[in-house]
């Protein structure tokens, strides 16, 4: 468990941390980063799965089957999106929008699981819901237009989250999977821009260019930890250290990109905070009950 803490706190702190990343290549186009982050994605991964043992047979027989085959045509396009939009945002000036983007993730997928899911959220949960409503409201009055970044963003990886849960398989095989669909596309993407001159990667400093062909595994490693640490800690902790990431982004719009924080987002962000706490007691509310539900069966069980 306490090694699964360390994998799940240096994901969410490399999370955090990525739109300095993707900041130190400003001077190309959102779909040029993107295009290269699939690029070098699926190179790292294959050079992973290569030197794994049955992974690339695990590969193929995902592109074989058509069910498989259409959930990862779909979580590809969903998660090439908010890569896209992510980027963008943190080149544009609008990190504070991505982190609200990451706050409110969780409580979106609350509504998505209503709708897809037929799932019954508690009384709690809708309270959080509608506490995050309310943020995000607030910030739509303080920026005086649609905070299309941050709705986008959840929106976004919710459905990405809810295609997900269709078909199950490692988080390696997917991520190998869902960048290998969009592969030629971001190549023909690198090809149209070299012939129509607006390629500029090449042009990078060397130092720039070396770290934005380590795109691939800036992605896939904190994937891969996080994978890690979810297979070794309950759900409700790891609700609880998934608002790193979204925390150090917040701290970085203020403190390192010296974006605007007004009272009025502050308001905003209050409510959103207190959503998540709401939400996440209510979570682990939640899981207690069935743990005591689980242990009462099984005493009973055993008892028979």
């Amino acid at each position: 468990m306490k090694k699964g803490l360390w994998y799940a706190i240096i994901a969410y702190i490399a999370w955090g941390l990525l739109p300095v990343y993707w900041r130190s290549f400003e001077t190309l186009l959102a779909g040029e980063i993107l295009a290269h982050r699939v690029i070098w994605s699926f190179v790292f991964m294959g050079l992973l799965l290569f030197v794994g043992r049955g992974k690339m047979t695990q590969l193929r027989n995902m592109f074989t089957n058509r069910k498989t085959l259409l959930v990862v045509a779909a979580s590809s396009i969903l998660i090439s999106s908010n890569w896209l939009i992510f980027i963008w945002a943190v080149n544009n000036g609008h990190v504070i929008e991505t982190s609200i983007g990451y706050y409110i993730t969780p409580l979106f997928n609350v509504m998505l699981a209503v709708l897809f899911l037929r799932e019954k959220p508690n009384f709690s949960q809708w309270i959080a819901v509608a506490l995050a409503g309310a943020g995000v409201l607030v910030a739509t009055i303080d920026y005086g237009r649609f905070p299309w970044v941050s709705l986008s963003l959840a929106a976004s990886f919710g459905v990405y989250s809810l295609v997900k849960k269709k078909v199950s398989y490692e988080a390696s095989i997917g991520l190998a999977g869902e960048t290998a669909f969009v592969f030629p596309i971001a190549v023909a993407y690198i090809v149209y821009l070299h012939f129509t001159h607006h390629e500029a990667a090449w042009s990078l400093p060397t130092v720039s260019f070396v770290l934005l062909l380590l795109s691939g595994a800036v992605t896939a490693l904190p994937l891969l930890w996080f994978a890690k640490a979810a297979a070794r800690l309950p759900l409700s902790m790891l609700g609880f250290i998934q608002y790193i990431g979204p925390s150090i982004t917040l701290l970085l719009s203020i403190f390192v990109f010296k974006e605007k924080f007004s009272p009025v987002l502050f308001i905003s962000f209050s409510l959103i905070w207190a959503a998540l706490i709401v939400y996440a007691l209510a979570s682990m509310r939640v899981a207690r009950t069935n743990a005591a539900t689980a242990n009462a069966a099984a005493s009973a069980v055993e008892a028979g």
